[in-house]
């Protein structure tokens, strides 16, 4: 694989964003991922702000490949929905100021249709669907803790292309679900990718976090079914050797530029 086509998340590769972005540099990789809550804060991040950023991406030679915006609660969960909603529409503006086309975060629970929550959840996607048309970035549902079944449920009956998905590989393993196999069923839906790995718990939805190519995630077969499909997106990696992070994705660099 091209580094070209790799980017690494940036929290905890090093103390503050200025130091990951060097980190990242280093790794020889071409893109990152940022946390827009942890990283940035949106609703406070000023226009001298985001030229400041941009300058230190130019600086390192690197591009945002993703905004990730974790929330605690899902799009159905109505407990701080509308400030759940509203920062999600300030990340989508701020990856487009960026140059990134792709907020990234999970949905929640997926209810069966025709329950309250399916309703409040789909309302929800539609109002982040609009917003992003608006500033021309796409959200990005996580397909992991949400089954692809799922989220192909919801994409059937929201307007065409007013979500897209991020594969990430090591939750779809601990859910109980093959990541080729995901990468099959979900297709064009497909806009990023994020490579982790996990250890498979005794159950369903549990296990534990590994390096890359040393849980129970078929990487090879992962990356060959993308490719089937003409995935042409990035692919994300983060660290889970907080002692030593740049050391961990060097190698994991290292192991996917000899898989060609």
């Amino acid at each position: 694989m091209q580094r070209s086509r790799l980017c690494v998340a940036t929290a905890g590769l090093a103390p503050g964003l200025r130091a990951g972005l060097r980190r990242a540099r280093l790794l020889g990789v071409a893109g990152v991922e940022i946390d827009a809550r942890t990283e940035l804060d949106g609703a406070r991040l000023s226009a001298t702000g985001v030229r400041q950023l941009r300058t230190w991406l130019a600086d390192e030679g690197l591009v945002v490949a993703a905004l990730r915006f974790p929330t605690r609660g899902g799009y159905g969960d109505e407990e701080r929905l509308e400030e759940r909603i509203a920062g999600t529409r300030r990340a989508l503006e701020l990856a487009h100021a960026l140059g990134a086309a792709t907020v990234t975060n999970h949905v929640g629970a997926v209810p069966p249709d025709g329950a309250t929550a399916w309703g409040t959840l789909l309302e929800a996607l539609r109002d982040v669907a609009a917003a992003g048309e608006r500033v021309g970035a796409t959200f990005c549902a996580e397909a992991g803790r949400a089954a692809p079944a799922e989220l192909l449920r919801l994409a059937a009956v929201l307007p065409e292309g007013a979500f897209g998905c991020t594969l990430v590989t090591g939750a779809l393993v601990v859910h109980g679900h093959e990541p080729a196999a995901a990468a099959a069923e979900l297709g064009g839906l497909v806009r990023h990718v994020r490579l982790t790995d996990a250890l498979v718990g005794s159950f369903a939805g549990h296990g534990r976090p590994a390096a890359l190519g040393r849980g129970s995630v078929d990487v090879p077969a992962a990356l060959a079914a993308l490719d089937e499909r003409d995935y042409r997106g990035w692919f994300g990696l983060e660290a889970v050797d907080a002692a030593d992070p740049a050391g961990e994705l060097s190698g994991v660099v290292a192991r996917l530029e000899s898989l060609g």
